[in-house]
């Protein structure tokens, strides 16, 4: 693994290494639209809404939320992209070799 790579999947993995925001990337997923507000949020993980803004940032900036900005709210929608880039660089080179093949 070359070293920016390290350095980006570290900075992902300590993002994800605490369980409210494990939660809220399964809450937001779950979700109907797959996207949802802080005030759909706070009640299912017993947070207040400064605590859970503050996650969902974290997890903004980690690249793997992404925010739309809907007037007053704001909706936050998993990044896909990220995730796929994560399971990437935690998969052994041969295996992913194997898995582009089939």
């Amino acid at each position: 693994m070359k070293r920016a790579d390290a350095e980006r999947l570290a900075g992902v993995l300590k993002a994800l290494a605490d369980p409210a925001r494990l939660r809220l990337l399964s809450l937001i997923q779950s979700a109907p639209e797959r996207e949802a507000s802080v005030s759909d949020l706070t009640t299912p993980l017993g947070l207040s809404q400064p605590t859970v803004s503050h996650h969902l940032r974290i997890l903004t900036e980690a690249g793997l939320l992404e925010r739309d900005k809907r007037g007053v709210w704001a909706y936050y929608r998993l990044m896909p992209s990220t995730i796929a880039v994560i399971a990437d660089l935690l998969t052994p080179p041969r295996k992913r070799a194997t898995r582009r093949t089939r």
